[in-house]
């Protein structure tokens, strides 16, 4: 009888998992599908509950690790995460106040706005801080 709910739990879970794609709930899905064969031969629900999670958190902490690894190991950082921390120069001179700013990183015009809120000047370098939705956040670069 358990057999149906076992088996709706892992038609979930694959679906969270497809539209995810996080590698985690279909570890779960393992635990269920055991759950579900254990369900057709023993009509324990204690039983088959203890084995979901059991199972579920086997296959969670021993293969999750080595499939990460080799799922995608030669991950490059975007657009968004590769420009923190560069240099930039000023294009258009950044003003909080007035909402302009635009800045070149790696070839690219990207808006900006100061991290202090201070007027930053026409050719400056700035130190790109972060991103606030599309825009970078900088700091003026000390002279050397």
């Amino acid at each position: 009888m358990n057999s149906i709910y076992w088996l709706i739990v892992l038609a979930i879970l694959i679906f969270i998992e497809i539209i995810t794609l996080g590698l985690t709930t279909i570890w779960f899905a393992g635990g269920a599908l055991i759950a579900f064969i254990v369900s057709l031969f023993y009509d324990n629900l204690i039983v088959e509950i203890i084995l979901f999670i059991i199972v579920s958190l086997a296959l969670l902490y021993f293969t999750r690790p080595v499939v990460i690894k080799y799922f995608n190991p030669k991950r490059v950082k975007t657009n968004y995460e590769g420009v923190i921390g560069k240099c930039a120069k000023v294009i258009i001179p950044v003003d909080n106040m007035s909402a302009t700013g635009l800045v070149v990183v790696d070839g690219q015009e990207w808006s900006a706005k100061s991290l202090d809120g201070s007027i930053i000047e026409k050719d400056s370098k700035v130190k790109i801080q972060g991103i606030s939705g599309v825009k970078l956040i900088v700091s003026l670069m000390e002279e050397e």
